[in-house]
């Protein structure tokens, strides 16, 4: 659930259906699952596949893409140890623009950039879950890093 609501712009309620229709659909394939592979990759891959056809069946944008404000707060809180209530205003500013710099980037960027540095997944388990190389997960993930420092700096967001 906290993928979905991470990864698109729908309604909990929407979500609760999209994570059903997830399970379904695990359940109906899991004789297809090569135990060779990471359960959690596969699992994740049919996810993100049904996410895609989410939008695709609702017409909806997929670079509509994002973090909710709660996952803006966790990564700015972690990013800075302001504790005192002088500071709460200037928090609001960064995670402003790290939400806006993130939003910025483009689908496959943000998506890798996720899956990294929020989910923490390895370059292995990213591959398996995007369907790519290993090395292209990496090369995504190092330009979105790139990426999301020059919309940073755009932002004037020098904190």
């Amino acid at each position: 659930m906290r993928y979905i609501m991470r990864t698109t712009d729908i309604s909990y309620a929407d979500a609760e259906n999209l994570l059903q229709d997830i399970f379904i659909k695990i359940y109906r394939y899991i004789h297809e699952y090569d135990e060779r592979y990471s359960f959690s990759s596969w699992v994740y891959r049919i996810a993100h596949n049904m996410i895609i056809d989410d939008y695709r069946k609702n017409k909806k944008d997929a670079d509509n893409i994002s973090l909710d404000d709660e996952e803006y707060k966790n990564i700015v809180d972690s990013l800075t140890d302001w504790n005192s209530p002088h500071n709460d205003l200037k928090r609001s500013d960064v995670r402003w623009c790290v939400q806006k710099a993130i939003s910025s980037l483009i689908q496959d960027y943000r998506e890798a950039l996720i899956l990294k540095c929020i989910e923490w997944y390895s370059y292995e388990e990213i591959s398996d879950i995007l369907k790519i190389p290993v090395w292209t997960a990496s090369t995504l993930v190092n330009r979105a890093k790139k990426q999301l420092k020059e919309n940073l700096e755009k932002l004037k967001c020098n904190y």
